[in-house]
């Protein structure tokens, strides 16, 4: 028995543009990936400083002052905080927004 190769699928591949586009398309989706990434990012950066700026209303009530290492904790830890507030599928959504406003063409890289 003897297997021919499918002459629809060559032909198809043929055609040097279809490859083209399909390149064009690959290189399209992982630029969106990285648009994502971007705007997850800037989500994080975001939330972390409203999380600083409201970490100032509240007053210390301690006797002895912070130290420089507790701190730098503190501000680690809200970094974290927020990096885990931005994650998901919609975080605060924030980047989704920016993400579509990217996507759409009203703001320019």
């Amino acid at each position: 028995m003897e297997i021919l190769p499918n002459n629809n699928i060559i032909d198809n591949y043929k055609d040097p543009s279809l490859v083209q586009k399909k390149m064009e398309n690959i290189k399209e989706v992982e630029d969106d990936k990285k648009l994502m990434d971007v705007c997850k990012e800037f989500e994080s950066i975001f939330i972390h400083m409203m999380l600083k700026e409201m970490k100032k209303t509240v007053p210390d009530n301690g006797i002895i002052e912070k130290s420089q290492g507790t701190l730098i904790f503190e501000d680690m830890h809200l970094e974290e905080l927020s990096k885990e507030m931005s994650k998901g599928e919609n975080g605060i959504g924030i980047a989704k927004m920016l993400y579509a406003q990217f996507k759409s063409g009203r703001v320019k890289l």
